[in-house]
């Protein structure tokens, strides 16, 4: 190399030229050594910075690849309110059964509403009867349209279990009876067991 002074020739590790006594500073292409003192040429210049800002690229664009961030709303059998599906709340079942009680049956038809909306919903078949719907075809059948819901409900339930891995049984049959002999508020509150579990295990 030669002196940027003098432009005399300055030999290689060389920290002052020999002729006129100017300090020689390190170019872009030589990194120094630290245990010599001299300043030699370094082929890897850069490199591992250059390795960890393509690594952390890396990482960004594949984040959320390998199950991270993945959403709770759908996932199954984790249980617990930390992983409650956010669409609906828990009801008490003895409250509604009070509820129902002393508004001689009109909070009844409101939760039956609910149920409805709700089984249909987590069941997968939110196009079905409406809850509107039902509470009139019960009234103009005198109660009797209410032991074919039932009915059908008991199946729907049967999905819901069914989704979170747990034996459907035969529901059907048991709302059916239940309706029989006037316990439909008995129904409901079996119906509503379900769909408290469902939501609380995010289905």
């Amino acid at each position: 190399m030669n002196c940027p002074n003098c432009g005399s020739h300055v030999s290689d590790g060389s920290l002052f030229c020999q002729n006129c006594g100017t300090k020689i500073e390190a170019t872009p292409e030589q990194g120094m050594d630290n245990q010599s003192g001299s300043y030699t040429q370094s082929e890897n210049f850069g490199q591992p910075e250059q390795q960890d800002f393509n690594q952390q690229n890396y990482e960004q664009q594949n984040y959320g690849q390998q199950n991270y961030g993945q959403p709770v709303y759908g996932q199954q059998n984790y249980g617990g309110n930390q992983f409650m599906n956010p669409q609906y709340k828990t009801r008490s079942i003895a409250l509604c059964i009070i509820f129902s009680i002393i508004t001689c049956g009109i909070y009844g038809w409101y939760w039956l509403y609910k149920i409805n909306e709700e089984v249909n919903d987590l069941a997968g078949e939110p196009n079905a009867t409406s809850g509107g719907l039902v509470i009139l075809f019960s009234i103009i059948t005198c109660n009797i349209y209410m032991w074919f819901w039932l009915y059908k409900m008991g199946d729907r339930v049967g999905v819901i279990k069914q989704k979170m891995n747990r034996p459907a049984g035969s529901d059907s049959v048991l709302y059916l009876i239940l309706a029989i002999f006037g316990l439909n508020i008995v129904a409901f509150a079996l119906m509503q067991d379900s769909i408290n579990s469902a939501i609380e295990a995010g289905v």
